[in-house]
């Protein structure tokens, strides 16, 4: 009990407590071993394994394809979830249900459903091909790859702030003479940006940890299509533990770097709507 009210939970101490246990044993212990395994390994041959020439270009490929995905999935998404929440139409809940697949089919499934469908002979990409278009294992793959994984966030983010926002605003908006492109900018994206930026933080970190849906389609090709996390798990079956836990670690290093940035962008989003319902 707290402030005389019955709460559903034991109490704040036991709680708390719990809680810290659970983040320290799943969440902060396997981090700081990570972290002591590569600090202990030696300068030379952590220089050699986070900068070789594979290593550079699998983060160019990684962090570049995620981000280009996270955008992709930023705009597409916020469409995806604006024609669900606003729209009734026949097979409405169908396409609704169909946004979760990728949540549900494992990684590798995806995957080789994406390359059977854009590989040189799949349903898709022949007609590409003779366009002079090529996805399967090339680095439009691995971004397509990373598009799909990372959508479901995307929308499942966006589409409850969208269904929040305070219609009678926008109708209020247009009698006074504004017109629909303004109503957007002012009132729909400033209502729904703390919710875009969560969905695009979330769909970037998903298509940066990827790895099964992207070997298959991407063809592993060494400084072309590569990706980081191939590179941890090539380490791992040669025992060098220490080069998987420096690459891990830059891993961890610079995706820590790029989410706190974004949670700032949030936090003044927030900040931002703050002010704006004042």
């Amino acid at each position: 009990m707290r402030d005389g009210q019955p709460t559903v939970l034991p109490g704040f101490g036991l709680t708390l407590g719990f809680t810290t246990f659970f983040l320290s044993a799943v969440v902060l212990l396997p981090l700081a071993a990570l972290m002591l395994l590569a600090g202990s390994t030696p300068l030379q041959q952590l220089l050699a394994a986070i900068a070789s020439p594979r290593a550079l270009a699998s983060y160019e490929l990684s962090f570049g394809g995620a981000l280009i995905a996270a955008c992709i999935n930023l705009v597409f998404g916020f469409i995806i979830a604006w024609t669900i929440a606003r729209y009734e139409f026949p097979g409405r809940r169908l396409m609704d249900a169909a946004i979760d697949m990728p949540f549900a089919l494992p990684t590798a499934v995806s995957g080789i459903a994406l390359t059977a469908v854009f590989s040189t002979n799949g349903w898709l990409g022949h007609y590409l091909d003779l366009a002079g278009i090529h996805v399967a294992y090339t680095r439009l793959g691995v971004i397509l790859a990373m598009t799909l994984i990372g959508m479901p966030f995307a929308v499942r983010t966006v589409q409850p702030a969208l269904l929040e926002v305070q219609r009678d605003l926008e109708d209020a908006a247009e009698t006074l003479g504004a017109g629909r492109w303004y109503v957007f900018r002012t009132v729909i994206v400033p209502s729904v940006l703390p919710a875009l930026l969560t969905g695009f933080t979330l769909a970037f970190a998903r298509a940066l940890g990827e790895y099964g849906s992207v070997i298959f389609i991407s063809g592993n090709l060494p400084l072309r299509t590569e990706i980081t996390p191939l590179l941890i798990v090539m380490h791992l079956e040669e025992f060098d533990y220490r080069g998987a836990a420096a690459l891990g670690f830059v891993m961890l290093a610079a995706s820590f770097v790029i989410l706190l940035a974004i949670n700032l962008l949030q936090t003044w989003g927030h900040a931002r709507m703050a002010r704006g319902e004042q």
